[in-house]
């Protein structure tokens, strides 16, 4: 463990703006029988519930959004633009937020619209977004372009949210994470500690990475599964990701070790795997948790491998970070 960078750092951390959406703290809870089921000591997982923040159906985008729709940043803005898959939980909770705050939504997303809308595509729709469909991942930053263009032509203003709003300021909303999680551990006590945590635009882990070095726990190892991505590429994203949040905040360019694990996307992104359904269901039935087949269940499943291989110690600790998805379940 080392020590806590400087007060300065943190001090200008919270003089930076953000617009509350969630609620926090997110709940840290043991989950003893899923613990057993693995093979762990009963009080050897916890599970981080950002799935439970309360807003928008919940889940890590909106710790990150809340730093990209500071309030300085939406004086004269009309309308959220923002991307994604046909099933994307970050448009969902781009889309709350601009009914939360009354501003017009635009989401430009890759495939074909369904004929009929469910899980979050049907969310999109009753949050009073208007989606643009694209063919292709490479289409959408184009299209953003042109949807905020004609935005301006008519007398409006769009802000463009990157993808996930995973950028250096949205890397800001796990900076915070990871401070409150620090607190919390404080109150459960100290082992040697592994997080597991669905990455793909690696903002999350960027900025969980950099929040637990700012405060002193680099002893804490996070392991972003990859749901589409190369391992390479998680630490290429997380890597510039963190670096541009430090930046902001002043403060060294460090982190906590990120382990990446690209083993588990299965057959592609948003597709079910085998390891994945299997870990869904013990979850569901140890724990009464749901995860999601595109993401949470992913990472459950790299958990699972990683504690029956040997790889985490039966007398370690676990925390399973679970980022949201839940609507992909009905989708």
């Amino acid at each position: 463990m080392n020590a806590p960078i400087s007060d300065a750092s943190w001090t200008r951390f919270d003089g930076i703006g953000r617009t509350p959406l969630g609620f926090e703290p997110t709940p840290l809870i043991p989950a003893p029988r899923l613990a057993g089921a693995l093979g762990l000591e009963p009080a050897g997982l916890l599970l981080k519930m950002d799935a439970h923040n309360g807003f928008g159906l919940g889940g890590n985008k909106v710790r990150k959004l809340e730093y990209e729709l500071a309030p300085h940043r939406l004086e004269g803005i009309t309308h959220l633009v923002t991307s994604g898959g046909v099933q994307s939980n970050h448009a969902r909770v781009t889309a709350a937020a601009a009914a939360r705050l009354g501003l017009e939504c635009v989401l430009v997303l890759n495939g074909p619209e369904p004929k009929i809308p469910s899980g979050n595509a049907l969310l999109h729709r009753l949050f009073g977004a208007r989606i643009v469909s694209v063919d292709s991942r490479e289409a959408r930053d184009p299209a953003m372009e042109r949807v905020a263009e004609e935005i301006r032509t008519k007398g409006g203003r769009a802000l463009v949210i990157p993808l996930g709003a995973s950028s250096p300021l949205g890397a800001l909303g796990y900076v915070r994470a990871a401070r409150e999680f620090v607190g919390q551990l404080a109150e459960v006590g100290g082992r040697p500690t592994t997080i597991f945590i669905a990455s793909s635009s690696c903002g999350t882990v960027a900025g969980l990475t950099l929040g637990l070095a700012m405060a002193g726990r680099s002893d804490i190892r996070t392991v972003g599964v990859s749901a589409d991505v190369s391992e390479g590429e998680i630490l290429e994203r997380a890597s510039i990701l963190s670096a541009g949040a430090a930046e902001l905040l002043g403060a060294p360019d460090l982190t906590a070790p990120l382990i990446p694990e690209a083993g588990f996307v299965g057959p592609g992104y948003g597709l079910p795997s085998p390891e994945g359904q299997e870990a869904q269901a013990r979850f569901a039935r140890a724990a009464g948790v749901i995860v999601d087949p595109v993401y949470t269940a992913k990472a459950a499943a790299a958990m699972h491998a990683w504690i029956e291989s040997g790889r985490i110690g039966r007398d370690e600790r676990v925390v399973f970070w679970h980022t949201g998805g839940h609507p992909a379940v009905l989708a």
